[in-house]
This record gives structure tokens, C-alpha cells and sequence, in this order.
């Protein structure tokens, strides 16, 4: 093994899965939260983390978004995954054995159809593997999980229903965090630059700062606005772009936003990912 990945979550979990798939390399270490996935990294405990940011049918994970530019960890990769949601029950259970099922809130969110269609209960659980784990230890063929196939092998589970997601394109983006910031351009294909910046306070600063993106043609893939220091006037915002800072366009749209902003920092530089080519758009 080259080393270790954290990633919130018990074996078996969609973070599991992420690391499995881009760091096959790398010995998963399961944590309990995000933000131990990060101190897990942080003490040299974990060579990198595997975050969860954002999904494509729930929207972004909330509060990882605070953490990050917090962490003093760096981006240096990001994965996409596809999210399969199965129902899980003990060996021998039916679908119709099923009174309640218990995962993530972001999970059931995601299960709204399937849920309504059987007229389960549900039940908010810190982490869906850990909710298969529970299942097993229950033994009660009433009890279901929303979880991976990958936990009902580890916990010795029946799969019930396979792909019960209310969208067959739900996905799942994680990113990759490491102690070291690696800024160099890698790979062949498109580079992807994260950054948070805070504008002045002064009429259309927003706006004027933006500017420089789209007079040079960036291309911003997000943006995102929250609120630190426990304030309506104090606003960060989170930004997605392609390219790398090098790149002659970056470097007039960064001189351009540092005029009109108080802070800025960059999280990270990493390849995109090859998930991206399958949402773009081109205009007719």
C-alpha cells in the first residue's frame, strides 16, 4: 500500500467506495465525521482524505464547505462517484418484511419516491454503512438500510431492491485533500483551480470582481456564498474554475478579482476529473 486515505464513514460507505476507486493504492481509514477525516490528515495519521462536497440530485454536503478552507489542507484531486442506493435487509427478508429503513438524511432525501411508494418509516443515521452494520446486529427482518452493495457484503446482508434512487445520474463529488499543496500542471487534460475569496465592501464589488472571469473566458464551474464570523455582512465565497493559475487568462482574472476583493486563497489545483467531459454543454 502507498499509504493511507481517510474518509467519513464506516467500511463500506460511499466515501469507501470513492477512495476504492481513486486511491486503489491506498488503505481506507474510516472516520466518524469529516472533520475527523481531516484531523486524521492534519496529525499525519492519513496521507491524504477523501471529502465529500457535493451531490448531483441533494446538493452540496453541508458544512464542508466551512471546513476546507479552514483545514490547512490542500486539493489535490477530486473523484466523482456513482451513487447506487440499495435496500438492505437481513438474510432471508422481503421487501414487503420492511416497516422502516434508517440511513443519512442525505441518503433518504434521496429515496423520497421508493420510500413513499412502500410506506416505509425512516429513521436518521449518522452513516449508511453504519446503518447496514446495525441491521446485521438486529437481526430484524422489519429494519432496512439504504446503503451500498459493498456493506451488505461486509455486514452479511441480503440486497432487497437494487438502484432505488429516485435519479439514475445521481453522483456523488469528493475531493482529494493532502498535507502538501501540489500546484504543478498534471496530465494531459484539463486543470481544475479551487478557491475562496471575500469581496470589499463597496457597491457592485461582486459583480466587478466576477468581471475579469468572463472577459478573459473562464470558465467558472461554481460558485457558492456562506456566511463566517456569524455575520449577514461577512460573506465567503467558494469557486470552482478551469485552468491552471499559470495560464495567461487566470492570471488577468485573479489580478482582477484581488482589486476588488480583501481576501483571497487557493484551496487547491488538481486535474479534472474525466466525469467532467459528460456535462458540458456547447452552444448552437
Amino acid at each position: 500500500m502507498a499509504g493511507r486515505i481517510a474518509f467519513q464513514g464506516e467500511l463500506g460507505a460511499y466515501g469507501h467506495q470513492a477512495c476504492a476507486e481513486a486511491r486503489p493504492d491506498h488503505e481506507p481509514l474510516p472516520c466518524s465525521t469529516f472533520e475527523d477525516a481531516i484531523e486524521a490528515v492534519r496529525k499525519g495519521e492519513a496521507d491524504l482524505g477523501m471529502i465529500a462536497v457535493e451531490n448531483s440530485t441533494y446538493g452540496r454536503v453541508a458544512d464542508v464547505h466551512h471546513l476546507l478552507p479552514e483545514s490547512g489542507l490542500h486539493i489535490v484531486g477530486e473523484a466523482f462517484v456513482r451513487v447506487h442506493i440499495n435496500l438492505l435487509g437481513v438474510k432471508g427478508a422481503r421487501v414487503s418484511d420492511v416497516r422502516r429503513v434508517r440511513s443519512m438524511s442525505i441518503l433518504l432525501g434521496q429515496c423520497r419516491g421508493f420510500i413513499r411508494e412502500h410506506g416505509f418509516s425512516t429513521m436518521n443515521w449518522s452513516d449508511n454503512a453504519g446503518a447496514a452494520r446495525e441491521i446485521a446486529r438486529l437481526g430484524d427482518p422489519s429494519e432496512g438500510a439504504l446503503a451500498s452493495e459493498i456493506a451488505a457484503s461486509i455486514y452479511g446482508l441480503d440486497v432487497l431492491a437494487r438502484h432505488i434512487e429516485d435519479h439514475q445520474n445521481n453522483t456523488t463529488r469528493f475531493l482529494v485533500m493532502s498535507r502538501e499543496a501540489d500546484l504543478k500542471r498534471r496530465g494531459d487534460g484539463q486543470m481544475m483551480t479551487t478557491f475562496v475569496f471575500r469581496v470589499r465592501n463597496i457597491p457592485a464589488a461582486l459583480y466587478k470582481a466576477l468581471g475579469g472571469f468572463a472577459t478573459n473566458g473562464v470558465n467558472m464551474t461554481k460558485l457558492e456564498s456562506y456566511m463566517v464570523d456569524g455575520s449577514f455582512s461577512a460573506t465567503q465565497f467558494y469557486a470552482d474554475i478551469e485552468g491552471h493559475p499559470e495560464d495567461r487568462s487566470l492570471v488577468f482574472a485573479f489580478e482582477e478579482l484581488a482589486f476588488y476583493s480583501k481576501e483571497m486563497k487557493i484551496l487547491g489545483v488538481y486535474p479534472a476529473h474525466p466525469f467532467r467531459a459528460t456535462f458540458q454543454e456547447t452552444l448552437g
